[in-house]
C-alpha cells in the first residue's frame, strides 16, 4: 500500500515533494525540505502539514524541516480501525521519528501537536533538544469553563460543521478560496471528518492521556524552549502562555500581537523569524 498525492494539491501553494511512509498499517504523508538542523512541525486539528507552508518555505533555507500529517489528516490514509484519538497519534509520531531516526530535534507544536509531540518526544527524550511551543497546552483542563463548554460545542453536532470553518483562526490576514480549499479537500466525506470531530471531545473526554503527559513533562523542564504565542486566539489565552514560562524555567517568548490560533499560517513571517532567531542563539 502506497501513499498518492491528490491532483487538487496546488504545486505553487504547496510546493514540497509529498513523502510517504507505512507505519502500522497507517500511510503517513509527510515533507521533508532542507538541510540543517531538524525541526518537526507538528499541526493541530482540522489542519494539516499545509498549516507550515510558509514557515517551511522560509525556515528550510537554514534548517531540515519534517512535516507530517496525522493518520485521518491531510493526505494521509489511516489503518482499518484506526481510533484517532491523541495516544493513537502521539503512538504513530513516535514511530515516524524512529522509522526517519530523527536525532537533535526541535519539536514544533501547535493545538494539539503539543500534546501529541510532547507525548511522542518523552520516550525519546535523546533524540529532542529544543521545544518551539506555539498556541497549545499539556495538562488536563477539566473544571475551567472555557474548555469544558468549547469540548462540548466543538465535539457537538454544530461543532462537525463550524470546524470546517478554518478562516475563524486567522485574525491578522483573510484566508483565499484556493487555500481554503486546501483544508476543505482534505476532509470531503462525513467519514473523513470523523477524524476531526473526535479531538474536541478529548480536550476533556483524554484526562488520563493528559495527566500523564502532565506528570511527565518534568523530564523536560530543563529543554530549552521558545514560547510563540497569538494573542488573538480564541482558544488558548494569555493564562496559558503563563503556565508554560512557569513550566519551562529556560524559555524565551515572542508574543506575536494580533495573530490568531493558527499563527503559523496567520503570521508566517514572525513566527519564522522567531523561531531562526533562538534556534541561532541558543
Amino acid at each position: 500500500m502506497t501513499g498518492m498525492r491528490p491532483a487538487w494539491v496546488d504545486d505553487t501553494l504547496f510546493p514540497f515533494e509529498s513523502r510517504f511512509v507505512e507505519l502500522s498499517g497507517n500511510i503517513m504523508h509527510y515533507v521533508d525540505e532542507g538541510e540543517g538542523p531538524v525541526l518537526l512541525m507538528l499541526h493541530g486539528n482540522p489542519t494539516w502539514s499545509f498549516v507550515y507552508r510558509d514557515v517551511i518555505a522560509e525556515l528550510s533555507r537554514s534548517f531540515r524541516c519534517i512535516a507530517p500529517d496525522y493518520p485521518g489528516f491531510g493526505l494521509s490514509t489511516p489503518a482499518p480501525g484506526y481510533q484517532f484519538h491523541p495516544a493513537d497519534h502521539a503512538r504513530v509520531v513516535g514511530e515516524f521519528v524512529d522509522r526517519l531516526d530523527l536525532r537533535d530535534v526541535t519539536l514544533i507544536a501547535q493545538d494539539w501537536g503539543g500534546p501529541i509531540g510532547l507525548t511522542a518526544a518523552l520516550p525519546r527524550r535523546d533524540r529532542f533538544s529544543g521545544l518551539v511551543v506555539g498556541n497549545t497546552w499539556a495538562w488536563p483542563v477539566n473544571g475551567d469553563p472555557h474548555f469544558e463548554l468549547f469540548s462540548r460545542f466543538m465535539g457537538g453536532p454544530i461543532g462537525r460543521r463550524l470546524i470546517r470553518r478554518f478562516p475563524a483562526g486567522h485574525r491578522r490576514r483573510k484566508v483565499g478560496a484556493a487555500e481554503m480549499a486546501h483544508y476543505r479537500k482534505a476532509l470531503p466525506t462525513p467519514q473523513r471528518r470523523n477524524s476531526t470531530a473526535i479531538l474536541p471531545k478529548d480536550i476533556t473526554a483524554a484526562r488520563t492521556f493528559l495527566a500523564d503527559l502532565e506528570h511527565g513533562l518534568k523530564a523536560l523542564t530543563e529543554m530549552p524552549t521558545l514560547i510563540v504565542w497569538g494573542d488573538a486566539d480564541i482558544a488558548f489565552r494569555a493564562k496559558e502562555r503563563r503556565r508554560w514560562e512557569d513550566l519551562m524555567p529556560r524559555h524565551h517568548t515572542v508574543v506575536l500581537a494580533g495573530a490568531g490560533h493558527y499563527l503559523q499560517s496567520d503570521a508566517p513571517a514572525d513566527f519564522s523569524d522567531a523561531v531562526s532567531t533562538w534556534c541561532n542563539q541558543r
